[in-house]
């Protein structure tokens, strides 16, 4: 029987949601090697790398996947957000552009956008941002969140309460 990358990726998906990072990894790397320019073993493999703790062999297969894949979206955010978390701002604010030339009504890349941005103490930017996301979004309370935050820190305790009170109405939806 021929081994097929797809089969190998998903049983790569069962191991690593078991804790078997090391099998799950054998798996991608074989569906890889069957398969070198479908993006997702490579995400995944960058995932698994992930979660068992090796930020830069996951950094690589995340952007082989994002080279592979730049339409991808959540690729592109996966990649910005583990930028970002090894402190690469630079990048990740280059792979969300990108993401957004191909994803402009993204209301997840608008939020990455903007916690780069406030990681860079571009405040006004970062509000603009968040401002994008929940437009597009006015659920998000990721983004709702990161808003109010920003808004504090700009001293817009107006708008911060506006955007406190939406949380609080979106909790209470929740909680029916």
């Amino acid at each position: 029987m021929k081994e097929r990358a797809d089969v190998l990726n998903n049983q790569a998906i069962l191991f690593a949601r078991d804790g078997q990072y090391s099998d799950a990894i054998a798996c991608l790397r074989r569906a890889i090697h069957i398969d070198r320019n479908n993006y997702l073993p490579w995400y995944n493999l960058g995932i698994t790398y992930r979660d068992a703790g090796d930020m830069t062999e996951a950094l690589k297969a995340f952007k082989i996947a994002f080279h592979i894949s730049p339409s991808k979206e959540d690729v592109a955010e996966t990649l910005a957000v583990h930028l970002m978390n090894m402190h690469m701002i630079d990048e990740g604010f280059k792979v969300v552009e990108d993401g957004l030339d191909f994803h402009p009504a993204s209301e997840r890349l608008w939020n990455v956008m903007g916690v780069l941005q406030f990681n860079a103490d571009e405040y006004d930017l970062a509000a603009d941002s968040f401002e994008m996301a929940v437009t597009i979004d006015p659920y998000y309370a990721d983004a709702l969140y990161n808003l109010r935050d920003t808004y504090i820190e700009l001293h817009k305790t107006r708008s911060a309460a506006i955007i406190e009170g939406r949380l609080l109405e979106l909790e209470g939806k929740k909680k029916r």
